[in-house]
């Protein structure tokens, strides 16, 4: 279930280890290709084509029977699973071992107006969308000559300051500063945009050391930075600040994290924070046919006893490779190994020539932390390296290209549409009104997501 960062390298593994005859192996997901997320502010900021972060699993996963379409419900005693297909139809799916790397959500808090009027940033229409918008409001800003509804709508929020709060806000401040010189009527108004945490620095989750060079970029930049805050109300027209103030904007764009995906709740097996408990095996207890791994999944960190791993992309890939390998040895073709894997650092990418990044745990910032990222990026991306290097050269000799297609429609981003979960079979009657966990787990969600790399 799921072909992101960890299903897909595990079916890529698996592929290796087993032969042809062993298993048939059969992967279900809604959409054909595996995202690489930690690329999508380069798609928003309109350096990259989309294309180039949509990894085509048919492509590299040869030996994999593909099913289009979403698992709704799991029945563990009877080794099945329910799935509804891009059109609308159900169906049943048969399994001897299931393996669920189905991911997360956007987590919502329960903040009136957030799945409303905030914008997601978690798949490729909603980062087209967001640069469609932006470039949007540049020009009905020109068009107005009211100066308060031009101020609002050149005015852009982005809620969290973990890595992908801070990567798409220093990528589209530097989006529209390329963009204002085509809007002479906006020279006097410029743009702004405003980074709110509740946290007391910016990247919270990294070395100290790099939150400190990070806020100095976005300060530089004339990024209004407000930390040890957080939004209360957000209007089609404006923010509320968890302080008293108001912003009035059009555009608010939703970081705060991530939670599993709401049918690991609907299994009715043990969890923890969330995610679905597994040993160092990657294997649900007492359901030794069933593995669990990535965001769904709270793997046992055997560097830090007592914790579980974070979502992260390296941990994702690291724990799909593992559980194919366990896999393979279940069916008699190798051997098992608990997983274990030390963080090797975490790289942000802060547009233009600056990111900040910990190699090894050595904190690096400027161009020289620019180009381990992008090295890194074009390291461990499964396809279409050379694309994307011609991108990033033609970006870097030509001017960015500020084109506002309008393919992408709002209702078709919505958050509310998008954290919705079709009916599962045994969901607690929270999960079934809104696709929301209760309180007390939502509280307990990971802030951020295998969205990011290490």
């Amino acid at each position: 279930m799921g072909t992101g960062f960890a299903g897909y390298h595990c079916l890529r593994r698996l592929e290796k280890l087993l032969p042809e005859d062993a298993a048939e192996l059969v992967a279900v997901n809604p959409a054909d290709y595996m995202l690489y997320v930690p690329l999508l502010p380069e798609v928003a900021a309109g350096i990259l084509d989309p294309r180039q972060v949509a990894v085509p699993v048919r492509g590299k996963l040869r030996r994999t029977r593909f099913l289009l379409g979403t698992v709704t419900s799991v029945d563990v005693a009877e080794r099945t699973c329910t799935m509804v297909d891009t059109e609308g139809d159900e169906r049943c799916v048969d399994w001897d071992y299931l393996v669920l790397a189905c991911g997360a959500v956007t987590r919502l808090l329960s903040i009136p107006g957030v799945a409303e009027h905030a914008k997601g940033f978690k798949s490729i229409a909603e980062s087209i969308y967001l640069r469609d918008h932006v470039l949007r409001q540049l020009e009905l800003a020109e068009q107005t000559d009211d100066p308060d509804e031009r101020a609002a709508r050149t005015t852009f929020v982005v809620v969290g300051a973990g890595y992908t709060g801070t990567e798409v806000v220093t990528q589209g401040q530097l989006l529209t500063r390329d963009a204002l010189p085509h809007y002479p009527g906006l020279a006097d108004t410029g743009a702004r945009w405003i980074l709110i945490d509740v946290a007391d620095r910016v990247l919270p989750g990294l070395n100290e050391r790099l939150s400190g060079p990070a806020l100095k970029v976005l300060r530089r930049r004339g990024v209004d930075v407000r930390l040890s805050t957080s939004v209360s109300e957000v209007t089609p027209t404006c923010a509320r600040l968890t302080d008293g103030s108001e912003i009035p904007t059009h555009t608010v764009v939703w970081c705060v994290g991530v939670r599993p995906d709401p049918l690991i709740g609907a299994l009715n097996l043990e969890t923890t924070k969330g995610r679905l408990t597994v040993d160092e095996y990657l294997t649900v207890p007492g359901h030794e046919r069933m593995y669990a791994i990535g965001d769904a999944a709270a793997v046992p960190d055997l560097t830090r006893p007592g914790e579980i791993t974070p979502m992260t992309a390296q941990h994702a890939q690291r724990q799909g490779k593992a559980a194919a390998r366990n896999l393979a040895a279940a069916l008699g073709y190798g051997g098992r190994r608990p997983y274990r894997h030390r963080d090797l650092g975490f790289t942000v990418d802060l547009g233009g020539m600056q990111a900040v990044a910990d190699p090894l745990h050595v904190p690096i910032t400027g161009p020289v932390a620019k180009a381990i990222t992008r090295a890194y990026y074009l390291l461990v991306l499964p396809w279409g390296r050379l694309r994307v290097l011609a991108d990033w050269i033609t970006e870097a000799l030509g001017p960015r290209r500020l084109v506002e297609f309008g393919l992408v429609p709002e209702r078709g981003i919505s958050l509310t549409e998008a954290d919705r979960l079709p009916a599962i079979h045994g969901a607690s009657p929270a999960i079934q009104q809104d696709g929301r966990q209760p309180a007390g787990e939502e509280a307990r969600g990971e802030q951020e997501s295998t969205a990011r790399r290490g």
